[in-house]
């Protein structure tokens, strides 16, 4: 009795019986008003930030290329001239000329020696036609390089091959060909995934138990060869294989195939995960037939909640909507600068030009050059960096990256608490699916978004702080890779896992907490601590039914990604033939191009059905848990779980006596 009390003390109480629950309460209050108020002023302070970004930057600067003058190429007043000549280096820097001698040796040229020697027949008499590429400008670009005198051949050609074997677009050219031919097979690629992927989900009530038997039948089977190998390797090479002790420490890993002990330490371990997986299935057979249940009451409300499967195409868009606003803001952080321009002359230690007052500020678009000074011209210099946007722009950045991680963040809770208040209108309903809500979704929806907008950025911003904590550690990682010491090293690998399983960890707890919100409309920091209690006084359920729905749901990814992979393969590479004029496989310069599209656009569909059939199992779990905690099936108080899941607990629901009398 007293470890049940010390238990209880530890973990929390379980839930008392209220008689009027009856699902998601509906007359809730704000919660988290502080967070909220404080989540819509950096919302504010983020747009701000945009518009200072888009008043400051300019990106023409990374689109388009740039003369010396400043002026962009192929757009504006030099709309007609989007191509550069570049000069050829080689013979600019072997022209004797441009190295002067002076009484102690050479001596570098000056700035008017170089342009004077630009001026000269040298260097332009070897100027190369360039054509755009990716926004840049690549010398002698598709075309037959010139005779480049003063460059042996040997060179030229050399230069000239190393250009077209980099020719960035001939290639881009190809994969747009690609796309443009194989689009719509692409697009049916992705609509097998989706198909493939509601299938599985809906055809899990009626082959969930047996789809996890085999499963776990297939995991011993692999384990039980893998034994079975490990044994024989070992066998061979324990009369006349090495050991260990005479092959010592190698970086050569494979050598460790020729040791006996590398087997022996292979089989044992095999041995002890098979035993561990065969001692589960014995003593916990009785909760995996609790989580199999589960799955299936999943797959019975996602079947009558079909518009659930399609919510991932709302945060799609909305982490859509987040990252496009970041990278623009970045984009136009990152350009911003007023150009500034200043006259110069070849000969500016001139007393004309001294008097024209070289090197100060000039206006570009301004026809007042002074004749008195040959070759004088507005220049551009470069970006001031004294505006109050560039006296900022690193504090700016960081603004923006914190804005990323918590509107991503806050986005993604938004979907898992609209998911877990519908599901969780599934579960509390007592006769199914008649007390189901009309719209469970977008009930859901604007319950969330009008009482709980403050515990999801409260909870986002948690997770937002430990994310940004793990991308600083890794920026110090990465620049003080090279000096750091064995020990250094070991401590900065330790800070980092530790801090990747407080995120898991924080996922976790951030999770269940949306579900607590979603069901009973409190703060985020208390519904936090019910769920976790909850989750602790059913830790043994909690670890079972974790493994169970990631081995089922990995199996269908698998499942639906290596299906539409090898469909793809088979297509794109001509090997399905004969069919029909309407299935003949296009013609493609790279077929891996739209086989490795199809895989990651299947693999992006699976994962965003099957994190909903997870939300759904993991929110019917916590109901499930607090439904045997509050209820104990009396007339007063029924169970709402399912028939398959008081039978496998071995509990039923008392029928009211006038129900008795009718059958009778």
């Amino acid at each position: 009795m007293g470890g049940k009390q010390d238990e209880d003390e530890a973990f929390g109480k379980p839930v008392q019986y209220d008689p009027s629950f009856r699902g998601p309460i509906k007359n809730r209050s704000c919660t988290d008003v502080i967070c909220c108020i404080l989540f819509l002023l950096f919302i504010l302070g983020y747009i701000v930030v945009g518009i200072v970004a888009w008043m400051y930057g300019d990106p023409r600067q990374v689109l388009y290329p740039r003369n010396s003058t400043g002026a962009y190429c192929g757009i504006g007043e030099n709309k007609d001239k989007p191509y550069l000549l570049y000069f050829n280096i080689f013979s600019c820097i072997l022209a004797t000329n441009i190295i002067t001698v002076a009484e102690n040796g050479l001596q570098c040229p000056t700035p008017q020696q170089v342009f004077k020697s630009l001026q000269q027949e040298l260097c332009p008499s070897f100027l190369l036609p360039s054509t755009p590429a990716l926004g840049r400008c690549f010398p002698w670009s598709n075309v037959t390089p010139p005779e480049l005198p003063g460059i042996t051949g040997n060179i030229s050609q050399g230069i000239s091959g190393l250009i077209d074997s980099l020719n960035a677009r001939d290639i881009s050219v190809k994969i747009f060909e690609d796309f443009a031919q194989s689009w719509y097979w692409i697009l049916v690629a992705l609509g097998v995934a989706l198909v493939l992927s509601l299938l599985f989900i809906l055809l899990l009530r009626l082959v969930a138990g047996p789809l996890v038997l085999v499963l776990i039948l297939g995991v011993l089977g692999v384990l039980a060869y893998g034994i079975y190998y490990c044994w024989e390797e070992y066998r061979v090479l324990r009369d006349k294989g090495a050991s260990i002790s005479q092959l010592g420490f190698t970086t050569n890993i494979s050598a460790y195939q020729s040791v006996k002990e590398t087997w022996l330490v292979a089989l044992i371990v095999l041995a002890v995960l098979e035993g561990i997986l065969l001692l589960m299935l014995l003593f916990l057979r009785q909760r995996i037939r609790i989580a199999i249940a589960l799955l299936t009451e999943a797959s019975k409300a996602v079947g009558h909640m079909m518009s659930t499967m399609f919510y991932p195409l709302v945060t799609f868009v909305l982490l859509l909507i987040c990252i496009a606003y970041w990278a623009v803001t970045a984009l136009y952080l990152a350009t911003s600068g007023q150009p500034q321009y200043v006259l110069w002359a070849p000969n500016a230690s001139s007393p004309n030009c001294e008097k024209v007052g070289v090197n100060t500020s000039c206006d570009p678009m301004a026809q007042t050059m002074n004749s008195s000074c040959p070759g004088l011209m507005c220049v551009f210099q470069g970006y001031l960096s004294t505006g109050p946007a560039q006296r900022s722009l690193f504090n700016l950045q960081i603004y923006a990256v914190v804005g990323l991680f918590w509107t991503l963040n806050w986005v993604l809770a938004l979907g898992q608490c609209v998911l877990a208040g519908a599901f969780a209108s599934f579960y509390w309903a007592l006769h199914k699916p008649r007390d189901i809500p009309t719209f469970p979704l977008s009930s859901a929806f604007v319950r969330t978004l009008r009482y709980h907008t403050g515990s999801l950025a409260f909870g986002a911003l948690i997770l937002t702080l430990v994310q940004i904590a793990r991308v600083i550690l890794e920026y110090i990682d990465h620049k003080l890779r090279g000096v750091q010491n064995p020990i250094a090293r070991c401590i900065m690998c330790c800070f980092k896992c530790c801090l990747w399983c407080l995120e898991k960890f924080i996922k976790f707890l951030n999770r269940n907490a949306y579900i607590m919100i979603a069901i009973y409309g409190k703060n985020f920091c208390v519904s936090a601590k019910n769920a976790f209690m909850l989750l602790m006084r059913n830790i043994v359920r909690v670890v079972v039914l974790d493994k169970v729905t990631d081995l089922l749901l990995f199996f269908g990814k698998l499942l639906v990604v290596g299906g539409v992979g090898v469909l793809s393969f088979f297509f794109f590479s001509g090997r399905i033939q004969g069919l029909s004029k309407a299935f003949e496989n296009p013609h493609l310069n790279y077929y891996w191009l739209p086989i490795m599209t199809s895989i990651v656009g299947a693999y992006v569909i699976a994962s965003g059905f099957f994190s909903v059939f997870g939300m759904c199992v993991d929110t019917l779990f916590l109901c499930f848990l607090e439904d045997l905690e509050r209820n104990d099936g009396s007339v007063d108080r029924p169970y709402y779980m399912s028939k398959a899941l008081l039978k496998i607990l071995g509990k039923k629901n008392e029928v009211p006596q006038a129900n008795k009398k009718r059958k009778k």
